[in-house]
């Protein structure tokens, strides 16, 4: 059975950092990646990881967030600094190995239960 269980969210202040984990069994994937969504909003693409190493980033978090992973514990990791208040949402992890657009959210087929990050102004 494939689990993503992501865990380090929580309450910061603006200009703070948290860093997220999400630990994955069961199956490895080619291509990890969090989401985030607010109340009301899509769940949005933030950052996604590739089994090569190489990473891509929404515009929005470019220069804030780190995508990596730790192969060695099937862990994938977002570290996010100069944290907004606008970055509140719950964030998602998600893997897959086949996708047309790594962007949308409907070409993961493994998702985490998600894990609620508040930013204080």
């Amino acid at each position: 059975q494939v689990q993503l269980v992501e865990s380090g969210g929580g309450l910061a202040q603006a200009g703070g950092s948290l860093r997220l984990s999400c630990s994955v069994s069961g199956r490895t994937f080619n291509a990890m990646a969090w989401f985030r969504q607010a109340p009301g909003q899509e769940r949005d693409f933030v950052a996604i990881n590739w089994n090569d190493g190489s990473n891509n980033y929404a515009d929005f978090v470019k220069g804030r967030f780190t995508i990596s992973r730790d192969k060695a514990k099937n862990t994938v990791y977002l570290q996010m600094n100069s944290l907004k208040p606008e970055d509140t949402a719950v964030y998602y992890c998600a893997g897959t190995n086949f996708y047309s657009d790594f962007k949308r959210h409907n070409d993961y087929h493994a998702w985490g239960q998600g894990t609620q990050v508040t930013v204080s102004s």
